[in-house]
Formats: structure tokens, C-alpha cells, sequence
């Protein structure tokens, strides 16, 4: 297992999507979502290989990966390094990943 470091546009990414979710219905489905994201990112942290490489190519990224947050329509997008996964973004698929991913690269 590598421990998993999040960047700042990650960590913020889900505090918005968390603060969403708990503004449409209650403090549990935010919580179920947080929940939901460590378990994925816990996933990658165990099994780096797993994710998709789907967005890789385009956005110029050969190792970049993510993996999907189970019950909620979010990406996880990380890359694998010898010692650690860093978590670069959470994103919805439906915003321009590409955009996104640019405006979280210093992050």
C-alpha cells in the first residue's frame, strides 16, 4: 500500500462537492460522499494500477490516472510515484476535465 498525498485543488474539490450535496439534502449524503472518496482513494492507494488512463492522452499526462467514487458521479485523479499516490483532483466527468485539471496543476 502507498500512502496517498492530496493536493490542494483535490482536497478543495471535495470540500465543494462535500458542501454541495449537503446543501441539496443533509449532512449524511455529504458524509456518504466524503466516505465514498476515501474509500476509492484508499483503493488506488492499495491498487495504483487500477485507474483509467482514459484522460491520459489528452491531457498529456502518460501516468494519470482515476478511478470512479462509488454511488456518486465524481473521478478521482491521481498519479502513482515509487513511494506515494498523489491525488491531483475529484472532479465531475461532466466539467472540462481538461480545464480543471490544468487550473489544478500548481495546486
Amino acid at each position: 500500500m502507498k500512502p496517498a498525498t492530496w493536493r490542494k485543488a483535490a482536497e478543495r474539490d471535495a470540500a465543494e462537492a462535500a458542501y454541495w450535496y449537503a446543501t441539496q439534502s443533509d449532512l449524511a449524503l455529504d458524509e456518504r460522499f466524503l466516505a465514498a472518496v476515501e474509500a476509492g482513494i484508499e483503493h488506488v492507494s492499495q491498487h495504483p494500477g487500477s485507474g483509467s488512463l482514459r484522460y491520459a492522452m489528452a491531457l498529456k499526462m502518460e501516468v494519470l490516472r482515476f478511478w470512479p467514487v462509488n454511488g456518486f458521479p465524481y473521478l478521482i485523479f491521481y498519479v502513482e510515484h515509487e513511494m506515494q499516490v498523489d491525488v491531483w483532483r475529484v472532479l465531475h466527468p461532466q466539467r472540462d476535465v481538461p480545464a480543471w485539471m490544468a487550473d489544478g496543476e500548481s495546486g
